[in-house]
């Protein structure tokens, strides 16, 4: 890993986002996306990894939720990978299981920089708050990509969309925090010797 901490800021003409992280935190934690939901989301993730997070959006909700959702995760995705820089001297590898009271969720994480996500969450109602249940999936999925990340969430059990979105959001910060364990040696976790 290159440096723990970065800042990322990404204006469009439909989002204006600001992003302090800090993958080897203290818990600090600042979110302000004007989606209810979403900020409860990506303060459990950063929560439960022990990132410190600063992030606002301004987002078009004039239109609805999706752009302040995707590109709120595409520069968290994007500041994940330029605090990761060569991948060096990580565990590189995650997995971790989060319920939340009758849900439960399994997210599994792979460092390698070949991006992929596998994303099911089973979600049945239409929103949960302002956030529009297809955006849930939709942030992680984006998240991995612009991470340069492998992941696999998926919600085993659970009846109540809330519980089943925030436990798959504990899987994955968890599986993260695993895989950005240190190791005693700096290179690369790989057969091929580069990730």
């Amino acid at each position: 890993m290159n440096d723990s901490a970065c800042e990322i800021t990404r204006r469009t003409r439909e989002t204006d986002v600001r992003l302090r992280l800090d993958l080897r935190g203290t818990g600090q934690r600042a979110i302000a996306t004007g989606v209810g939901f979403l900020d409860h989301l990506l303060d459990t993730l950063a929560c439960h990894a022990g990132w410190d997070l600063e992030l606002t959006c301004d987002g078009d909700l004039t239109v609805d939720d999706h752009h302040t959702a995707e590109d709120c995760a595409i520069v968290l995705g994007q500041a994940v990978d330029r605090c990761l820089g060569d991948r060096t001297g990580l565990v590189r590898f995650g997995s971790a299981y989060a319920p939340l009271d009758e849900a439960l969720a399994r997210g599994v994480v792979d460092l390698v920089t070949r991006p992929h996500a596998t994303v099911d969450l089973g979600l049945r109602r239409e929103r949960l708050g302002t956030l529009s249940t297809e955006n849930v999936p939709h942030v992680l999925r984006s998240l991995a990509i612009s991470a340069r990340l492998c992941l696999h969430a998926d919600v085993l059990r659970g009846e109540n969309d809330h519980h089943r979105a925030e436990a798959a959001f504990k899987a994955t910060a968890l599986a993260l925090r695993e895989a950005l364990t240190p190791r005693e040696t700096n290179d690369a976790t790989s057969t091929k010797g580069d990730l």
